[in-house]
């Protein structure tokens, strides 16, 4: 299935049309083109050890992304973690408490583990009383699987600033690919305040 994306200016309207690739297990892509040396040689240095064995993180859990952290990242502070690894529910009661107009980036800590995954994207719906402000996706990318914790990072954005924006925000935010396989689903609080705690 399609994702339309439209971007509209005034000059004109155009419409994108993206497919994601057919979905293919990790020995498929393995054993695929192994005449061409200089491709599986690329596919092994890609892969590392994912390209001749099932890599496995934890046995018990069946999911392809184990996402274990958020982290709101400010130059010169420490980070805001969030736990990912835990009880979901403890992340509704604890509200974040964040100085207003900062630049800051989000970092994303996850293990792929089985298959490769491809597109994986973050969402994130921010309400306020009960309204929503704005949903913002950053596009992570496609990952093999590794024993290694994985991170992504996004740009730097700026927290709103100013009166009217202090206050309660709730963050619904989801975790998910190009196959529209949800791999960790959440949601949590800040709070914007003229300062830090």
């Amino acid at each position: 299935m399609a994702d339309d994306i439209t971007k509209e200016n005034p000059d004109e309207k155009v419409k994108i049309t993206y497919r994601p690739p057919a979905e293919r297990s990790l020995q498929e892509i393995v054993e695929a083109d192994q005449e061409d040396k200089s491709l599986r040689k690329y596919k092994e240095n890609l892969l590392g050890t994912a390209a001749k064995e099932v890599v496995v993180v934890d046995s018990a859990n069946p999911n392809r992304v184990l996402v274990k952290a958020l982290a709101l990242v400010v130059d010169g502070r420490p980070d805001l973690n969030l736990d990912l690894s835990g009880n979901l529910d403890d992340l509704k009661k604890k509200v974040f408490i964040v100085k207003e107009g900062i630049q800051y980036r989000i970092r994303i800590d996850f293990f792929v583990q089985r298959e490769i995954v491809t597109g994986l994207k973050y969402v994130q719906r921010i309400l306020r009383y009960g309204a929503e402000v704005e949903t913002i996706t950053h596009m992570v990318g496609s990952y093999g699987p590794k024993l290694e914790l994985q991170s992504f990072i996004t740009q730097p954005e700026e927290m709103p600033s100013g009166v009217a924006a202090r206050g309660k925000y709730i963050v619904k935010s989801l975790f998910t690919d190009d196959d529209r396989n949800e791999h960790l689903k959440w949601e949590w609080c800040f709070e914007i305040e003229k300062d830090w705690e």
